[in-house]
Order: structure tokens, then sequence, then C-alpha cells
């Protein structure tokens, strides 16, 4: 894919293959297609251990299902926030519910901050996924823990060179773990980051990625190769 053709945000979010009408539609919080199991944490034993009013930001929620389950059964002061970009397509249970935002992540920006911060396989249909995380951090309380799924492949230099291998070692200077088994980012305690990396664009033909679906690929320059106006973006490419 040629620079020229990259999709921009607003363009990227109209498409099929980022409204994903599969994506966390049916998954809950306990089972085999269920948050504990993608996260390695079950979140509602992870939430109860925490303060009276345990707070749980869900980004890409889909039906937001296991916000739901967890609702009903956290405290009556527990702030469980889901956001997506299509939202529920049934109809949401009554209280105890979560609040579910209809909104683009890329845009969206809550007015608080949480104990738990998920992304469950929601990356793969964000452009500037490194962007959102590096706002997601700052949502955290201190101590506050971020899980989401990352595909290292889906990071490309502005020529396409593949650079993953470049963003995981600035996530990981960044304070985040990434587990390449589990394909899963960690973060704990909320900071600022900022990661050496300057948004281009989309592909939103990438094709499936390590899940079998559909996904995006996202572009971008070296931030310190560019100043203030363009550059190569070397520093992207992966060492083989």
């Amino acid at each position: 894919m040629t620079m020229s053709e990259l999709v921009p945000a607003a363009d990227l979010e109209r498409l099929a293959v980022v409204a994903n009408n599969t994506m966390n539609r049916e998954r809950g919080l306990n089972g085999v297609n269920s948050y504990a199991r993608e996260l390695g944490l079950d979140p509602l034993r992870h939430l109860a251990g925490l303060s009276p009013a345990p707070s749980w930001l869900d980004l890409c929620s889909g039906e937001g299902r296991a916000l739901c389950e967890a609702a009903s059964a956290l405290p009556a002061g527990a702030v469980l926030t889901g956001v997506d970009l299509v939202g529920p397509l049934g109809a949401v249970p009554g209280p105890p519910a979560p609040e579910l935002v209809v909104a683009s992540v890329t845009r969206w920006a809550p007015d608080r901050t949480y104990d738990l911060i998920t992304c469950v396989h929601g990356l793969h249909y964000v452009g500037d996924q490194l962007g959102l995380l590096s706002r997601a951090a700052s949502w955290l309380v201190p101590g506050g823990l971020l899980l989401a799924h990352f595909d290292p492949d889906s990071v490309r230099g502005p020529d396409g060179v593949p650079a993953g291998r470049a963003a995981v070692r600035a996530l990981r200077a960044a304070g985040f773990r990434y587990s390449a088994r589990y394909h899963r980012l960690s973060l704990r305690g909320a900071r600022e980051v900022r990661l050496p990396f300057r948004y281009l664009g989309a592909d939103p033909a990438a094709g499936p990625n390590y899940t079998g679906q559909p996904a995006v690929g996202s572009y971008y320059s070296s931030a310190a190769a560019d100043g203030p106006s363009k550059g190569t973006g070397t520093e992207l490419a992966d060492s083989r």
C-alpha cells in the first residue's frame, strides 16, 4: 500500500472491517468465550478486591455483556463504562447497568480515571492503536491495570516495512509488558506515555491477523525522524 492509499480515521470508521459486528457481541465474563479467558484475569474477581466503588472501562465493548454481568454482581457504587463504535445491537438490561457509550475510541475521552481498563481484541480495528494506548495509560488510577490485545504484525513503517518489533520495544520502554504468546499488553499505574511514532493512516485491506478475522494495518513514521514536518521513518524498520 502506498502512502496516498492510506485511509484517515474518519473514513476508516465507516468501513465494515472496523464496524465488526461479531467482536465482543457474545463474550461474557467467564467461560469458554469470555473476558477471563482472553485476558488471563477475571475482571469481576479483580474489581471485587478493590475499593467499595471499583471502576472498569472497556474499550471496543460490543454488546457490553461482560460489563452488564459485572454490574449485577458489584456494589451499587461501581462505575462501569463501555465504549464501542457500533454499541449494543440488542436490548440493554435494566438497572443495575453499565454506561454504554456509542463513540469512536480514537476521539472519546473519559472525565474520570479507572481501576481497570480493557480492550479485548479491539485494537485490531483501530487505526492509531499506539495513540490510543498512550491516551489510555493516563486514564488509570494510580496502581490501576490496563490489559489489551495487540498484534505487532499490524504495525508498519511508511514504506510498508514491518515495524512491530520497534513498537514493542517502545511500549516496553514506556512501562508496558507484552506477552507474545497471548498477544497481550499490560500496564500498571497511570502515567504519561509518549511513543516515538507519528500516525500516518491505516490499511483496511491488511487481511486476517492471528485471530483469523480481517484486521487493520497501522502505518507510522518515526517522530524523531519527522521533526516538525516529515521524515523517512527509518528507525521504524525492524532489524532481521
